[in-house]
């Protein structure tokens, strides 16, 4: 059995918190690449909604008045309400990358919404590759 395989077991007989802990505890782990890499590798995984659904929440933390840091089109997200799938479309990874890195200043929670909302889509997760999914289910084994 892989380490892919001991994950998807975790994922699936943990509770949802845990599993959003152990994301939460990868993010911010000084073995794993920062924050907004990890991210921005999930977003360009993620299909049109969850990219939405990314792109929502990271906004969120950013709040209105610090979207002037944003690069041109990036700023203008917010000014439509919630970020739609075909919105999401037209972002890169590394425009995500940016984003998280302004969300994670602005709010540093923003990485719990975001292991919380990743929780939810644990096959995406798996792109985080095996160091971040070994801290993850170290964590998820704790919690039980």
């Amino acid at each position: 059995m892989s380490w892919l395989d001991d994950f998807r077991n975790e994922v699936t007989h943990a509770p949802p918190e845990a599993v959003s802990g152990g994301l939460a505890e990868a993010f911010r782990s000084d073995q794993t690449p920062a924050f907004p890499k990890m991210v921005a590798n999930l977003f360009g995984r993620s299909d049109p909604n969850q990219r939405a659904g990314l792109l929502n929440r990271l906004l969120g933390a950013i709040g209105p008045g610090a979207m002037a840091g944003l690069p041109g089109a990036l700023g203008g997200l917010l000014g439509s309400g919630e970020v739609r799938p075909e919105q999401a479309a037209n972002v890169s990874p590394a425009d995500v990358e940016e984003i998280a890195a302004h969300a994670e200043k602005q709010d540093p929670s923003v990485i719990d919404q975001v292991s919380s909302f990743y929780s939810k889509h644990p096959q995406v997760v798996q792109a985080l590759g095996g160091l971040a999914l070994t801290i993850a289910m170290q964590h998820m084994m704790k919690r039980r």
